[in-house]
């Protein structure tokens, strides 16, 4: 079916659940280990993939902020959800801030192409090595890392790693069983033959939620252990690399598409997440391609996953977490090993033996140290020598 400029299609739902090995997983942790309301989490992230879908009418990604996630998941003692609530109010008005200013169109000029595709394939290789290490877990569930399943001695988590990479291989470019929906269903129902939850006492409706005014304190704490290591990756990538992205896989011209726009989207939507303690969110071009490689191709698709989301949040309430978790590890891995390998593909189109060094060299540095914003600088470096002393490589 299609409205407008709008598909809701087996494709488009497919290429939705795309991005599930990025947000599920991170989203779940902060979720169990700093206490978010599910309920909060799983609403706003509906209504940040409607508002995505609505504005810029493609399949923009909607992901946790992934150095905010993994620092509050690392510390809660520290990073408790008031912290985390002052961080999305931060980060949404140094977004908004930049935006309305232009700043981030004169910082986009030093993310030259060779700089743009090595943080794009460093990225993709952080997410396929992702994938590879949820494949490779014991333990099947994320929030069961105790139990160890097996299928005749080996390992049932990467036993259906490799079952379903191949199957999601062969059905990749298949319109009536798309590869994610059979992948991800299949997933649910593999939990559920694992009895890997008990959904007995299920009674309907939301979780908690609350409104939140952080302190001094709370943003203090915000900026130095969330906002600054946070914003390098999210220039580079949320706004810079995804409007990037964009252009490459949909085209020139695109309405709305521009880093103003990106910033701005995610300006104003953590802003709005931080006083209801949710989880700060950003878009991400790892994640378009994810949306992109699995079939999404207009807004339609983010339609469709936002009022999943929005069900889960407001029907499941607090069950959310196992139902979300009934997916296996290695489903998600597999989701995590062809998205990066779509974003890697990214960088075919650099021809030039110069730009393709920097690009790989910045790609190296960001996959070994996962800090974007050293290999940003060490690419910019590479760059600017390279044209000043007229290098030929």
């Amino acid at each position: 079916m299609k409205i407008g400029s709008f598909k809701f299609d087996r494709l488009e739902f497919a290429g939705s659940l795309g991005d599930l090995g990025t947000l599920i997983p991170l989203s779940i942790g902060m979720l169990i280990f700093n206490g978010l309301s599910v309920t909060t989490v799983f609403l706003m992230v509906g209504i940040f993939y409607i508002y995505g879908g609505l504005y810029f009418k493609l399949p923009i990604p909607v992901q946790p902020l992934k150095v905010v996630a993994a620092l509050a998941i690392a510390s809660p003692k520290i990073i408790t959800v008031e912290v985390i609530a002052a961080g999305g109010i931060i980060f949404g008005v140094i977004l908004l801030l930049i935006a309305f200013t232009g700043i981030i169109d004169k910082i986009a000029k030093f993310f030259t192409k060779p700089v743009i595709r090595g943080i794009q394939l460093g990225l993709g290789l952080i997410l396929a090595g992702k994938g590879i290490d949820l494949i490779l877990q014991n333990s099947m569930f994320i929030n069961d890392i105790t139990s160890v399943y097996t299928l005749s001695g080996f390992n049932a988590n990467t036993m259906t790693g490799v079952v379903f990479f191949i199957i999601t291989l062969l059905l990749l470019t298949n319109k009536k069983f798309p590869a994610a929906i059979v992948a991800v269903s299949s997933g649910f129902i593999i939990g559920i033959f694992y009895g890997n939850h008990d959904f007995s006492g299920f009674t309907p409706g939301p979780s908690d939620m609350n409104l939140y005014i952080p302190t001094l304190n709370n943003f203090k704490d915000a900026l130095f252990y969330l906002v600054l290591p946070q914003i390098p990756l999210t220039i580079g990538n949320a706004i810079i690399g995804t409007n990037d992205a964009c252009c490459t896989l949909f085209g020139n011209n695109l309405k709305n598409v521009s880093n103003r726009c990106f910033s701005f989207s995610m300006g104003i939507v953590n802003i709005f997440t931080g006083f209801f303690g949710g989880m700060p969110m950003c878009h991400g071009a790892g994640g378009l391609a994810a949306h992109h490689r699995f079939g999404a191709r207009t807004g339609g698709s983010n339609l469709m996953i936002g009022a999943v989301f929005i069900c889960i949040a407001l029907i499941f309430g607090a069950w959310g977490i196992k139902f979300l978790s009934l997916i296996p590890n290695a489903i998600l891995g597999i989701l995590l090993v062809f998205a990066g390998i779509e974003l890697t593909l990214l960088i075919r189109d650099v021809n030039d033996k110069n730009d393709l060094f920097a690009a790989v060299l910045v790609a190296l540095i960001g996959f070994t140290t996962k800090n974007m914003g050293v290999a940003f600088v060490a690419g910019f470096i590479a760059v600017f020598l390279i044209n000043k002393f007229r290098i030929k490589l």
